[in-house]
């Protein structure tokens, strides 16, 4: 049986599918061999394909209900450009899709959230 923390990466991947191809109309891919990347997406609009890695992203109840996206690999190290694109953060239903910057968190609060980031679902 997968242990819990697989099961919810796997949850986390397909509800970021899903938000990507629902609300905003991109095909989505996932690689066949284990990449660093979780998934690939093209832009429908200018045809361009993404990879993005996908985390589960936390609410912080002791830090004022911060959004909190960890971003390291399985080695410590953060995700770079040469990783990955994006990153989606998700959360049940929601989902926040933001560039790579090479830091091993991302914060963010509601209100800074819909400013700098694109949340997915919104209204899917």
């Amino acid at each position: 049986m997968a242990h819990d923390t697989q099961v919810t990466g796997v949850v986390s991947e397909l509800t970021a599918a899903k938000l990507l191809m629902t609300s905003l109309g991109y095909e989505v891919a996932k690689p066949f061999a284990p990449e660093v990347y979780d998934l690939l997406a093209r832009d429908p609009v200018n045809g361009k394909a993404y990879r993005i890695q996908v985390k589960t992203l936390r609410v912080r109840t002791d830090r004022d209900n911060a959004l909190v996206v960890y971003a390291r690999k399985s080695n410590g190290q953060p995700y770079t450009q040469d990783d990955c694109d994006y990153i989606i953060g998700v959360n049940g239903n929601r989902a926040f899709m933001f560039e790579c910057e090479g830091l091993t968190e991302y914060w963010s609060t509601e209100q800074t959230a819909k400013k700098r980031w694109i949340e997915l679902g919104a209204s899917a």
